[in-house]
């Protein structure tokens, strides 16, 4: 710890933290992304990516790509269900994701 960081009494983000964070914003610097995880949250169910499509602008070959993206950094859950994959949000970031920001932020 540094003395700026004792002289505020927080403690710098681990590298691993850091970089996880960091994986979070980038997933969500997309505006569709952003679209398709509000969407998922909204519905409140899991949806297949053509049912996801027909809510927005784009195909289904985009909206798969913004889904192994979000998947990656575990916003959403890919289920298979026969022949094809739902996708739902998940529910553990809307505790992680806020605890971060603060985190990053300095506010406890």
């Amino acid at each position: 710890m540094n003395q700026s960081e004792k002289d505020h009494g927080s403690a710098a983000l681990t590298t691993d933290d850091a970089a996880l964070y960091a994986g979070w914003f980038k997933a969500l610097a997309d505006p569709m992304r952003v679209r398709v995880l509000n969407l998922l949250a909204t519905e409140r169910r899991p949806m297949a990516v053509g049912e996801i499509a027909e809510h927005l602008p784009i195909g289904q070959p985009t909206v798969s790509h913004h889904l192994k993206v979000l998947a990656e950094v575990r916003f959403v859950l890919a289920e298979r269900v026969g022949t094809s994959t739902r996708y739902e949000v998940n529910a553990t970031c809307l505790e992680c994701f806020p605890a971060a920001v603060r985190a990053i932020m300095d506010r406890s």
